[in-house]
This record gives structure tokens, C-alpha cells and sequence, in this order.
């Protein structure tokens, strides 16, 4: 088993996970072993449905087969690469329960994940460079959602918008 990574910017340890999700497109390519090594300290399982090679393959789809890890309760973190990191995330946006953010730097990662309870990071490998992306998904695994009321409040309207955009079209959050 791994030795849990300490950071030493808030001495925060990398915990352990039992699997976590992964996928990158060919614009994600060149970070994926890197991302992948450092994975494989971290986790019992990676769930890796991303592209082997740069051969052009489409983001929604590898999205769409990263995601569903966390759907079907095999795990609660997703990682994706692409080019920019907006089309997974977008893509990744689209789908009910899913909370991603695109993070190019430490502080988004750690933050998305303690203020919004994000689920699935997306870093561009256009943009990001190797050592930055691995800071970056070190901050993000290391993350938990804050405790303080007004961050829960504002992720259950996050669900409840979700919902009421599924079932009637209306997007109107301002009763409660």
C-alpha cells in the first residue's frame, strides 16, 4: 500500500482511495502517464477510459464513460484531460449529479472541491505543463467539502436547480 503524500503548502495529507475515475481525450495525451503514475500512489483502482493514443476521438464521449464511475458508486472523484479542459468540463456539467470544474492552478483544485463539492477536476494539457498538473490533482484529491452551512446550502441548490431544470424547465431557486 502507499505512503499517504503530505503538501507542503497546508501540511494536508493525499489520502488513500480505494478507485478513482480517469480519462483524457488526445488533446489530453501527453499528460496521461504522468497523471496516471501519480494515481497509482494514491488509489487501489484506477478506472481509466481514456484514450491510449492521439489519435482524434471526441470528449463528449470519453466524458460521458469517466463519469458514469461516479454515478454507478464506484467512485466519488473523477480526473479528465483534454486540450483546454472546458470541453469535459462542459460535457461533464451536462450530466445530473456531476459537479466539474476546469482547475489550471492549485487553489481552484483545492477550492472548487471545499466551497462546490466538485466531483470531476478537468485540467488542460494545452495549458497546463506536468509538474503544474500534478500539483494540481495532488490539491484536489487532498480536498474535502467544507462543514460550514452556507457551503452545503449552496451545493443542495446546485441539486435542487438540477432537478428542477430535469423535471419542469424552470430554473427558479429564490423559495428557500
Amino acid at each position: 500500500m502507499a505512503v499517504a503524500e503530505t503538501l507542503a503548502a497546508d501540511e494536508q495529507a493525499v489520502p488513500f482511495r480505494e478507485a478513482i475515475g480517469f480519462a483524457n481525450d488526445h488533446a489530453g495525451f501527453n499528460l496521461r502517464v504522468p497523471v496516471l503514475e501519480l494515481l497509482s500512489r494514491h488509489c487501489g483502482r484506477i478506472i481509466d477510459v481514456g484514450t491510449r493514443s492521439q489519435e482524434p476521438v471526441d470528449f463528449p464521449d470519453i466524458t460521458q464513460r469517466a463519469v458514469r464511475a461516479i454515478l454507478e458508486g464506484e467512485t466519488d472523484r473523477v480526473i479528465l484531460l483534454c486540450g483546454t479542459g472546458a470541453g469535459a468540463c462542459i460535457a461533464a456539467n451536462k450530466i445530473r449529479g456531476i459537479r466539474a470544474a476546469v482547475a489550471h492552478d492549485t487553489y481552484v483544485a483545492r477550492q472548487a472541491v471545499v466551497h462546490d463539492d466538485v466531483n470531476v477536476l478537468c485540467i488542460g494539457a494545452w495549458i497546463t505543463g506536468p509538474e503544474i498538473a500534478l500539483d494540481i490533482v495532488r490539491q484536489f484529491l487532498a480536498a474535502r467539502f467544507s462543514e460550514e452551512e452556507h457551503f452545503r446550502r449552496r451545493v443542495a441548490k446546485l441539486a435542487l436547480l438540477e432537478e428542477a431544470l430535469a423535471t419542469s424547465g424552470s430554473s427558479d431557486l429564490s423559495a428557500g
